[in-house]
């Protein structure tokens, strides 16, 4: 039975360590001994045997022994002392660049000397570069080390040998049962865990017949172990988010239908079989005491926004408002034209609330929130600023989930607190998340896909191309645009300044306005002002401008169904979901469309790779799938979100076949409240809290 496990020791119980060293530890994260003895090496070296100098090659790294045959400082570019190492098998240069009288001296002609290094090409053959070395007496016994040699992650001032003495420290506490094995028997038995002890004393001194291959790759079934308990810790603190929500309470929000029947009746086409089902899930939710915790995923065009007009409704036909919020302007007031568009008929009372809307109308709309006059509020993240108050939020809808950080999200929700309830939440993305991520990153969410796009859209063709053919490219926007249809130019820039990307929009249009001065030619950029931007924007919806040149704020929220082409420039710099989520912006309509992908020669193998994904599949999992294999979760996820989502050992690509198991374990460890705490505490610390706002 688990007792409350054992107490954290601080590493300033270890021998020799002072403040200025266990300051250096805080910097890895290492704060107890129990985080030294988790801190595991990067990799391993061979220093089991003595290798013969003949058989080296370059790249080997071991031990080698042998007599010096010559000891000579040469001036080269750089004076260094160069020491000829020989043990019947071949020859070997030392070649040390600092070092002392003393240090020469200890090295001369006829000394026996032991050394560790990497054997690199040097002028005269293999070298070793400032080798760890001592010099032996002749009868010393050949003592080489019993297991593997750890090399562990370092920080400025710390040293490898440091850092090993102290572990040798922490695996002494080891045995005083410092760290207990906190997952139960019964699962350690189920799936095949070696024993927590166990696994840690490998990792820092593993035989010499150990696997290094599998211990390189992660594999090994000690790290599996940990890996295993990680994101075991990782699933717990988001479910323990999901409780500590859900026992607040929620206003029960019946579908009486006296709105969103109307509001169906008047949509201009029919909600396809997958928008109906997530329909029905979000209204049984929304029909339960406890809040609803629920993620949205549907590709570009899905019709998600159907899904949270309907769920916004199901708040206001109970007297309660409901606010709908986006990143962008861009997006959030293309919300805000459809949500007024669909529901002022209705008698439905619209707000608007975004950076740009200032003065007296800030205040008239502030009030309308407070005081509930406006029902439905549609926004930015402006959205979260203390001065909002709502009268009665019972519903709140955020779309592109992955832009918010945790806590955007979760302030938000504070905000609708009405004494013990707290409101629904709705969370939108058209970038699909890959399976692993959902389930780790989303763990305290339900999740409803969106699998069917509405009849009528037909899928994009996309093309690769090299910028070399930019003048046939032109041409094919020329022919688009005579034909009556409407195409985007989309540039991208490697370089961080948004002024850079900028001016790269502004000359390529110019550019473009030379070769084609047929065509009536927008540019959008991030530079603009918001009422600029929204005016082009509407221009081009209006079909008032045949070619729209942007940067990638199109990315979200445009929605042209003229728009027929789409050519993206240097689609390389870009990850494959921003890629998919801009080829989205065509295909909206009933006509055959088409992305070009104009790349700059040459590409990198994971460049062709990308694009390659691209051209073959316009399922957003898939590119989302492999978007994760290419980039990494923090990047797929988003910069903001990454804190939750850092591993000390786990990898959630290489570990995702691990996540079925930590469900179904998470799901037995959370009847066992002290062992759920004492599994967050060990592998998140303080990072547990970032859950609470």
């Amino acid at each position: 039975m688990f007792d409350g496990g054992t107490r954290p020791v601080p590493v300033t119980e270890l021998k020799g360590v002072g403040t200025a060293l266990a300051l250096k530890l805080e910097r890895l994260g290492i704060e107890t001994v129990q985080d030294l003895l988790l801190h595991l090496p990067l990799r391993y070296q061979d220093r089991t045997r003595v290798l013969p100098i003949g058989s080296l090659r370059p790249g080997d790294e071991g031990v080698l022994e042998g007599h010096i045959v010559a000891s000579d400082i040469v001036q080269g570019r750089r004076r260094s002392l160069l020491c000829r190492l020989q043990d019947g098998t071949g020859t070997i240069t030392l070649r040390f660049f600092h070092f002392s009288a003393a240090q020469k001296n200890s090295l001369a002609a006829g000394k026996r000397v032991r050394c560790f290094g990497e054997a690199r090409p040097g002028p005269a053959g293999l070298e070793l570069v400032h080798p760890e070395y001592r010099v032996i007496a002749e009868d010393a016994p050949a003592v080489v080390e019993a297991c593997l040699t750890p090399v562990y992650p370092l920080t400025e001032g710390l040293t490898q040998g440091r850092i090993r003495a102290l572990v040798d420290q922490a695996l002494g506490w080891l045995d005083k049962g410092i760290v207990e094995d906190l997952l139960p028997e019964t699962l350690r038995v189920q799936w095949k865990l070696p024993e927590l002890r166990q696994s840690i004393r490998y990792l820092h001194q593993p035989p010499v017949d150990a696997d290094q291959a599998r211990l390189l790759e992660g594999r090994h079934p000690a790290q599996r172990r940990l890996a295993f308990e990680e994101l075991l810790a990782h699933h717990l603190s988001l479910l323990k988010i999901r409780h500590s929500v859900r026992e607040q309470g929620a206003p029960v929000l019946k579908a009486t239908g006296h709105l969103s029947l109307p509001f169906l009746e008047q949509l201009p086409f029919e909600l396809t079989g997958a928008q109906r089902r997530v329909a029905r899930e979000v209204a049984r939710d929304l029909n339960m005491p406890v809040p609803m915790l629920r993620l949205v995923q549907g590709d570009v065009g899905s019709g998600k926004t159907v899904v949270a007009a309907l769920a916004a409704l199901q708040a206001l036909e109970n007297g309660a408002q409901a606010a709908v919020m986006a990143p962008t302007e861009i997006l959030a007031e293309q919300h805000f034209n459809n949500f007024s568009q669909w529901l002022e008929p209705l008698g439905v009372n619209v707000a608007w609330l975004a950076g740009k809307v200032k003065g007296k109308q800030r205040a008239r709309e502030l009030e309308r929130i407070a005081n509930g006059e406006a029902q439905l509020v549609v926004g930015t993240h402006a959205l979260f600023q203390d001065e909002v108050r709502f009268a009665n939020l019972a519903v709140v809808v955020i779309d592109e989930q992955h832009r918010f950080g945790v806590h955007q999200r979760l302030s938000l929700r504070e905000k609708g607190r009405n004494g013990s309830q707290t409101p629904h939440q709705l969370i939108m993305t058209a970038t699909p998340i890959p399976r692993t991520l959902t389930m780790s990153a989303y763990a305290d969410l339900d999740c409803s896909i969106i699998d069917e796009l509405p009849p009528g859209r037909t899928p994009v063709n996309t093309v690769v191309i090299a910028d070399s053919r930019r003048d046939e490219v032109i041409e094919r926007v020329r022919g688009a645009c005579r034909e009556g249809r409407q195409a985007y130019w989309v540039c991208t820039l490697i370089e961080e300044s948004e002024a850079l990307q900028c001016q790269a929009a502004e000359v390529t249009a110019e550019a473009l306005r030379e070769a084609l001065p047929e065509l009536r030619i927008g540019l959008v950029h991030g530079r603009l002002k918001a009422a600029e931007k929204a005016d082009i924007m509407a221009r081009f919806k209006a079909a008032e401008l045949d070619l729209l040149v942007a940067t990638t704020v199109i990315e979200v929220g445009v929605d042209v169904p003229n728009a027929s082409l789409m050519i993206i420039e240097n689609p390389e710099r870009l990850g494959l979901a921003q890629l998919h989520q801009l080829r989205g912006r065509v295909g909206r309509g009933s006509v055959e469309s088409f992305c070009v992908l104009m790349y700059h020669a040459p590409l990198s193998q994971q460049g062709r790779e990308r694009l390659a994904v691209m051209r073959e599949s316009t399922d957003g999992f898939r590119i989302a799938e492999k978007d994760l294999e290419l980039r990494g979760p923090g990047e797929v996820l988003g910069t903001r979100q990454t804190g939750m989502m850092q591993f000390r050992i786990a990898d959630l690509q290489r570990d995702s076949d691990l996540l079925p198991r930590v469900k179904r374990a998470a799901g037995e460890i959370e009847q066992a409240p002290a062992l759920m705490e004492a599994l967050i505490a060990r592998w998140l610390g303080q990072g547990a809290d970032y859950a609470h706002v």
